[in-house]
């Protein structure tokens, strides 16, 4: 251990920080001139303004600003724009010119607009920097598709331009297989190629528990292995060789997925189990992946920082510590019995309920014997006991995932996996076909596209039936459990609880029942007892939370009622991956224990306003949901029916409305009962006056509105806190707390 612990810091030691080129001043949006070449080949997606966008890393070369040129070198993630139009497969007309997708080591020439890629500033937000950093990319930019000029030659690694070549050989391998939603789907859980899976899609997946079927893991390494070794010690090649094989194959597969530490992990832990399990057989399994786990903290010790590993390390030890014990003492006992069942003599070396069991099963066929032979029925039940044994440990394992894991999960995702258990139990064998049937049809297409349809065929039926029970499973509204995150104190009793488990793993069966059950008790009161929410009582607290360009506030009375105001969203017309009201909203809302709100409001039918609220309603569930004027807009009326769906109160506020809050008093100020907005403007912007011991809020949008009726301009505070001394707001302005200014910007409504 010593010396995994001082190889651990020589790697620290020796390990340098690239430093960054000085690039600030390149990166304030103005265009530059960009000399680079593709480190990551792009991506072709629908993007905004019914165009398309190609997402490609480069790492540039030379960069090009106000009549000078620089040599620098450094990562950037480009996001190139095009009109849409008809072009051949593959690529976009832009402009008259064809976009292809750029491919890895192909040299570029284009005009862009950089910046510093930014994290959203709340506490519980992906930190989207370091993501980016871990990838070598240190700056985002935008390009048109026209401005892209391919430079003859090459620069890159050969070797890496040979993977990244088979890699997108092996996609269209997979197109031409299946049809495209199909296709979608086995290249992300075959090949780790997620670019063409929806966003709903993997929600779905999320919610039901399954996530680790759509994305390249350890399992599919688990899988691929135990087939291959399979068919290999049938075909009579020696233990040795098929080992050799098989850790081959897994290292070709990793380096063919390229997704990352979590397939290197497997593939590391594959090899130390295949060559412990030559010199020390099935004693050292356990041995085997503790060893693979240091080693990987030698080679990146930040490793243990991330929620993969620290996933994968709870998992293995729930199998090593309760699940192993567990299955000692039951199923693997006789299973172990259902060898050589025709032998009397192999019964002395077992313990005396399992001789017993030989013996039983051995009566039973012997009625059978005189229909079709002695040996026939006892191969029939060694087969059926055998699914019935793994049938078993599948419940077992994913029982005790399920509640074993229930902190990381709560903590990393805010998510309750209430539906993996039956999900994984129908969708895990599936995914044991779905592999080596989709492998064995992507390599005989090399040969004959005719062959590999043989094997598509049960890959697409087994896909089918995992989407099929994903779709019905996700679709349950007991999957959707959203948890803000546990306290400390939580954390480390379910922690404590986990380890004593695990203590006791070997004790009677009454003292690991009784683990098991307060075990259980504590996964589900972090499931059920929500933590109670980090809110300052007796103040009216106001947070500005941080959506980028967008809106989003929450409100908070002094007696505990949350409201949140707007929840984000792209711009009009754009097109976004990213869900602000899931990715953003809720993670901030989470981290302060916050589970429920009493009401949200839509100021107005913007999408950059109300583009993040459907996921809000749905992790959230809020008892009222309020709304000025309705224009004629497709994302309210769609939010409006979603609420009306989820037995959400769905309130029209106008003018002149007056009503309490507990303490607190609200007037409404805008828009007046007969407003009739043609459209979706910042015109019909709701405003209310929240008032609280001669101390008042002013939220709205636009500093002046402009009314259609008459063309005159009336003054309406953006939004802006008055009061005495003696009343002091809370306000939390990304994650920082201040006193905001008297106005805090907003749209102007068309007035000047």
């Amino acid at each position: 251990m010593l010396g995994w612990v001082a190889l651990g810091a020589l790697s620290i030691g020796l390990r340098r920080q690239t430093p960054i080129p000085p690039i600030d001043g390149f990166l304030t949006g103005e265009d530059v001139i960009l000399t680079a070449h593709v480190m990551r080949d792009g991506n072709l997606r629908e993007g905004g303004f019914g165009g398309v966008q190609q997402s490609v890393d480069v790492e540039t070369e030379l960069v090009e600003a106000k009549g000078s040129v620089s040599e620098l070198a450094f990562g950037v993630r480009l996001n190139i724009y095009a009109k849409a139009a008809e072009g051949n497969e593959g690529e976009v007309l832009a402009s008259g010119t064809l976009m292809p997708v750029y491919e890895y080591g192909q040299r570029l020439r284009l005009h862009a607009k950089l910046r510093w890629p930014r994290n959203y500033r709340n506490p519980g937000a992906f930190d989207y920097v370091s993501y980016l950093a871990e990838r070598g990319i240190v700056a985002q930019g935008s390009a048109k598709a026209e401005s892209v000029e391919l430079l003859p030659g090459f620069a890159g690694s050969r070797i890496q331009m040979r993977r990244a070549a088979m890699h997108r050989s092996i996609v269209r391998k997979v197109q031409g297989l299946w049809p495209a939603k199909e296709a979608a789907l086995i290249n992300a859980m075959v090949i780790g190629e997620d670019a063409f899976v929806r966003r709903d899609t993997r929600a779905e997946f999320q919610r039901s528990g399954t996530y680790h079927i759509l994305v390249v893991s350890g399992m599919n390494v688990g899988i691929l292995a135990f087939v291959l070794f399979w068919i290999l010690r049938r075909l009579h090649v020696s233990d040795i060789g098929a080992s050799v094989v098989v850790v081959l194959v897994a290292i070709f597969y990793a380096l063919l997925t390229d997704v990352g530490p979590p397939i290197w992990r497997a593939t590391l832990m594959l090899a130390l189990y295949l060559g412990v399990r030559l010199l020390y057989r099935q004693r050292s399994m356990l041995n085997a992946i503790g060893g693979a786990a240091l080693g990987l903290l030698v080679v990146d010790p930040k490793v243990l920082l991330g929620a993969s590993f620290q996933l994968t390390f709870v998992a293995v030890l729930i199998i090593a510590g309760i699940g192993v014990p567990l299955f000692e003492r039951t199923s693997e006992r006789y299973r172990r019995g259902l060898r050589e069942l025709h032998s009397v003599d192999y019964d002395v070396y077992l313990a005396p309920k399992v001789a017993q069991f030989r013996v039983e099963l051995r009566m039973i066929a012997g009625r059978f014997a005189r229909f079709c032979g002695e040996r026939i029925p006892l191969r029939a039940m060694r087969c059926v006991l055998g699914i019935v044994f793994t049938a078993y440990d599948t419940v077992v394992i994913s029982g005790l995932m399920q509640i074993g894991l229930a902190v990381p999960m709560a903590c990393y995702f805010h998510q309750a996996t209430v539906m993996g258990l039956p999900s994984n139990l129908l969708v895990i064998p599936l995914t044991g076909i779905l592999m080596p049937a989709a492998a064995a049809a992507v390599a005989l297409s090399y040969l004959s596209p005719s062959l590999a349809r043989i094997p598509a065929l049960p890959a697409g039926v087994a896909l089918d039936w995992i989407t099929a029970a994903v779709h019905w499973v996700g679709g349950l509204q007991l999957a959707d459990m959203r948890i803000p995150t546990p306290t400390l104190l939580m954390t480390v009793l379910v922690c404590v609880v986990l380890g004593g488990t695990m203590v006791v793993a070997r004790q009677r069966p009454l003292v690991i029942g009784t683990a098991l059950v307060v075990l259980t008790c504590s996964a589900i009161g972090i499931v059920f007892v929500p933590p109670r929410p980090a809110l300052k009582s007796g103040v009216l607290e106001l947070t500005a939370i941080d959506v980028g360009q967008a809106d989003s506030t929450l409100l908070v009375t002094p007696d505990g009622r949350t409201i949140l105001v707007d929840a984000g969203g792209p711009l009009a017309g754009m097109r976004s991956e990213s869900d602000t009201g899931e990715d953003v909203v809720s993670p901030y809302l989470w981290s302060r224990g916050i589970s429920r709100l009493d009401a949200v409001i839509v100021t107005h039918a913007h999408s950059d306003h109300i583009g993040g609220m459907p996921a809000v309603l749905t992790n959230f569930r809020p008892k009222e949901l309020w709304v000025g004027a309705i224009p004629p807009s497709r994302l309210l009326t769609v939010l409006l029916d979603q609420a009306r769906r989820q037995g959400i109160h769905v309130i029209q506020r106008q003018a002149g409305d007056q009503f309490d809050l507990g303490p607190v008093h609200v007037d409404v100020l805008w828009p007046p009962r007969d407003w009739s907005p043609r459209s979706a403007s910042n015109e019909d912007s709701l405003v209310l006056r929240f008032q609280l011991q001669g101390s008042r809020l002013v939220y709205g949008r636009g500093r002046r509105q402009k009314d259609r009726r008459d063309g005159r301009c009336t003054d309406v505070i953006g939004r802006s806190l008055e009061g005495r001394a003696q009343w002091k707001p809370h306000v939390n302005v990304a994650g920082a707390l201040r006193r905001p200014e008297p106005e805090m910007g907003g749209d102007l409504g068309g007035c000047a």
